[in-house]
């Protein structure tokens, strides 16, 4: 992946918000899980998600935004979290599965009432959160970032159309190291970009802000 400062992003990245950041090439871009040791492994060996310990019932979330994930794994120190994947998706995928996707609390925004809400939930195995976005220390910044929950058949998709897996825990230890003893000035993230689909209801359905 291409890595700049951290500082340097900040000049390149929308402040407030909603956005879908991501590390894009091409036609295909990265989205970040943090499993358990055992998990990890076996999605590295194998290049798709499954093994003993892994569940295609269980909810199994996705995140775009690299610092997104740090907040979420605590720089992989949370319990069960201790490796963190990057893992490699056509766009055309991530864009099919936010198709799928409904919010995960309603929002009158979104949809018309409760009971239209309440159908696709229960019809789709997609859930869609928009959070506060947060800094390399874990305070809350105005933009916000988005989470992907799948289970079932589109996480059995998901897992279908994954391009490669890379397990980036080492590089992230260094950089909590550097931020840890060095403050931000010498952090490095991935290069990451504005993603939207191509299709501009979608963009809206999804609450992606417009710029």
């Amino acid at each position: 992946m291409s890595l700049h400062l951290y500082k340097q992003s900040l000049t390149l990245l929308p402040q407030n918000g909603q956005h879908i950041l991501a590390h894009q090439t091409g036609n295909d871009m990265v989205v970040y899980q943090a499993y358990k040791p055992g998990i990890a492994k076996f999605a590295v060996d194998n290049q798709f998600l499954g093994g003993p310990d892994f569940s295609f019932t269980r909810m199994s979330w996705i995140k775009p935004n690299f610092l997104w994930m740090m907040y979420r794994c605590g720089w992989a120190e949370k319990e069960n979290q201790e490796r963190v994947l990057a893992i490699w998706i056509a766009q055309k995928d991530f864009e099919e599965i936010l198709r799928q996707a409904v919010f995960s609390s309603f929002n009158p925004q979104y949809y018309r009432d409760h009971d239209h809400w309440k159908n696709e939930l229960s019809l789709k195995e997609v859930r869609l959160q928009w959070d506060p976005d947060h800094d390399p220390y874990g305070n809350k910044v105005e933009r916000r970032a988005i989470q992907l929950g799948l289970k079932g058949e589109m996480l059995r998709f998901f897992s279908s159309k994954i391009k490669s897996i890379e397990d980036i825990t080492d590089f992230v230890n260094q950089q909590k190291n550097l931020l840890d003893h060095h403050g931000l000035d010498e952090l490095e993230v991935p290069v990451e970009t504005i993603f939207k689909t191509s299709d501009p209801i979608l963009n809206k359905q999804i609450g992606i802000t417009t710029v």
